[in-house]
């Protein structure tokens, strides 16, 4: 079949990574990703399914891939060759449509789970990620057994697999996988304010550094499940400020502006360039050196500082998160969420739920065919600028 694949190629990721730093588009054309016909992979065994592929979002990780700025962590995590695309949105054989919980949990490779009712991306073990009959891979779209979306179609487990109402759109659908990611972040906020006993007291100011889609989902999700926050963020371009205003925002401000609204709102102090106090957690939707120092600035001592965007290599004074105490946690993917009473619901069950409800599909700006991926790529590397927010693939046919 003809797809998009990632090679193992030290010049080509060298040659993109050199190249990004002047033009994205160029930089895919000389990357590892190539166009063109791939063997179909082999169905890994029992309890997999075929998957037509219908859209397939693009996401930052996606991105790094191209412009050769992924980490070297993910080496020993992934399988080359493999075709990306783990935001999909496909069909199953009988017509019917589901969505993709992309990471390759126990049960996809054969391992037992930690419990009956865990997600894929549950437990506090990860060596079945690179054990088992498949070749390794933290999810679909990374593996080289199980191929990925940007392609006409891929395996998936039925463990990964989530049936779409008929009422949600193709257009919302592919975006939740992005959602889910937002509710998983929205349930470490909740988690912190509940632990430092703060959801009776108010006002509760959560800040929401950077207004992508992720930044964009997790306001969605923190208006659904922590309603009790004012939520407060920072966005660069004009269209991220209506999108979150829309998706439930208090107050949305310039990036650059964020700790001087967090300051009105918590009647903290300036000291240098830090809050005396600030808000109660922040979400940092960015994963660069500067806006992890500066999310943390801005957050009260003993407060936390949710990753949700995929730093790589950074830099980082530790110093005052040393000095107040602050928490600094990762936010990856999704599982499983505690509600509140106390019941279990899976993070991508929410977020069907929430793209029901919140007319998520407003961030899906523009759909290609992969025979135009470099267009697609150059336009989701630059979809700020562009007014855009999320790009995907098409592969329906006739486009």
């Amino acid at each position: 079949m003809r797809a998009l694949s990632v090679q193992r190629s030290v010049p080509r990721f060298g040659a993109a990574r050199l190249i990004s730093t002047v033009s994205a588009r160029s930089a895919t054309r000389v990357g590892p990703l190539t166009l063109g016909e791939i063997d179909d992979p082999d169905q890994p065994g029992p309890g997999w399914e075929r998957i037509d592929t219908v859209l397939s979002g693009i996401c930052g990780s996606d991105l790094a891939l191209a412009d050769g700025r992924a980490s070297a962590y993910f080496e020993d995590w992934v399988s080359f060759p493999f075709v990306p695309g783990h935001e999909v949105v496909g069909r199953r054989d009988d017509g019917s449509r589901v969505v993709i919980e992309p990471v390759l949990g126990h049960a996809a490779r054969g391992a037992v789970p930690p419990s009956p009712e865990a997600a894929p991306g549950d437990g506090d073990d990860y060596r079945h990620l690179v054990t088992g009959p498949l070749e390794p891979g933290i999810q679909t779209g990374f593996c080289n057994s199980t191929g990925g979306g940007w392609a006409p179609w891929f395996w998936a487990h039925e463990s990964q697999l989530h049936a779409v109402p008929d009422e949600l759109s193709d257009e919302a659908a592919v975006l939740v996988e992005p959602l889910a990611g937002g509710v998983h972040a929205a349930f470490s906020v909740r988690d912190a304010l509940r632990r430092a006993d703060l959801l009776e007291r108010g006002p509760l100011v959560v800040g929401v550094l950077g207004a992508g889609t992720m930044g964009l989902a997790t306001v969605a999700a923190l208006r659904a499940h922590v309603p009790e926050a004012d939520v407060v963020v920072g966005a660069r371009y004009p269209h991220q400020f209506a999108i979150a205003r829309a998706l439930g925002a208090a107050e949305v401000v310039r990036s650059g502006d964020l700790a001087a609204a967090i300051r009105r709102r918590t009647g903290s102090h300036v000291i240098g360039r830090h809050l005396s106090s600030g808000a109660h957690c922040l979400v940092d939707a960015v994963g660069s050196s500067d806006s992890i120092a500066e999310s943390i600035s801005m957050t009260r001592p003993r407060g936390r500082v949710v990753l949700l965007g995929m730093p790589a290599d950074i830099s980082l004074d530790m110093t005052p998160l040393w000095h107040r105490e602050t928490e600094l946690r990762g936010c990856y993917t999704y599982g499983t969420e505690i509600l509140d009473d106390g019941t279990a619901a899976r993070t991508f069950s929410l977020a069907i739920d929430l793209a029901l409800s919140s007319g998520v599909e407003r961030l899906l700006s523009a759909t290609y065919p992969i025979e135009r991926h470099v267009d697609a790529l150059a336009h989701a590397a630059e979809a700020g600028r562009r007014g855009a927010v999320k790009i995907a693939f098409d592969l329906r046919r006739g486009n």
